[in-house]
């Protein structure tokens, strides 16, 4: 994020105002959970980022969805019933957008709670008996911040790659946010030069 800050012309920073603050809180974390090996391959995204972001809540709720779907299946058990909670209270909050009934969950949201049945289970009962928590009010990065070192730390062979695909489908759902905002194409995003390749490349810039 301080390459993206120093490309969009700003101060140093790992919080820029060209990017949305949850979309900058899921690449810091990404970038701290990938490994050093596979970390330079998330290079290509910085660019990406430059632009992508609004003032309008629905964002939040976005990228908080994306992420706890994609990391739901993989995550230990623990992990699954908090991001479960934290998909069914997301979800209701996006219903009037979509202009669903109340009570009802997408279509991708049904998906990926059908495919974890007892954390869907244990969600639901923990939500029916008005338990509050953290993620009722602040759901975005306290759903980040379960699903991203989740992934990073989920009994699978892939889990670098896991987490670049995740940034790359947060990133495109952003463009497709800004685009019905904007009610045009966004910014297309600026492009490294060489010796800035270098700077992200090379161990010493982490």
């Amino acid at each position: 994020m301080e390459l993206a800050s120093f490309l969009a012309g700003e101060r140093w920073s790992d919080r820029p105002a060209c990017t949305h603050p949850l979309l900058a809180h899921l690449a810091r974390l990404v970038n701290d959970c990938t490994s050093d090996r596979s970390r330079p391959k998330l290079a290509p995204l910085i660019p990406s980022v430059i632009g992508l972001t609004s003032k309008d809540p629905r964002w939040n709720h976005e990228i908080a969805l994306l992420t706890a779907i994609t990391a739901l299946p993989v995550v230990a058990e623990e992990t699954q019933r908090a991001l479960a909670v934290g998909i069914l209270s997301v979800d209701r909050m996006l219903a009037d957008g979509d202009g669903r009934e109340p009570g009802t969950l997408r279509p991708e949201t049904e998906r990926a709670l059908a495919d974890v049945p007892l954390a869907a289970r244990w969600a639901r009962d923990f939500i029916a008996h008005g338990v509050i928590g953290p993620v009722r009010y602040h759901p975005g990065p306290v759903i980040l911040d379960f699903a991203v070192p989740g992934i990073a730390t989920a009994c699978v062979g892939d889990a670098d790659d896991r987490l670049r695909e995740l940034l790359t489908a947060a990133i495109s759902l952003c463009r497709e946010l800004a685009r019905a905002e904007r009610g045009t194409t966004a910014d297309a995003p600026a492009e490294l030069r060489p010796e800035q390749w270098l700077l992200v490349v090379s161990p010493a810039a982490h």
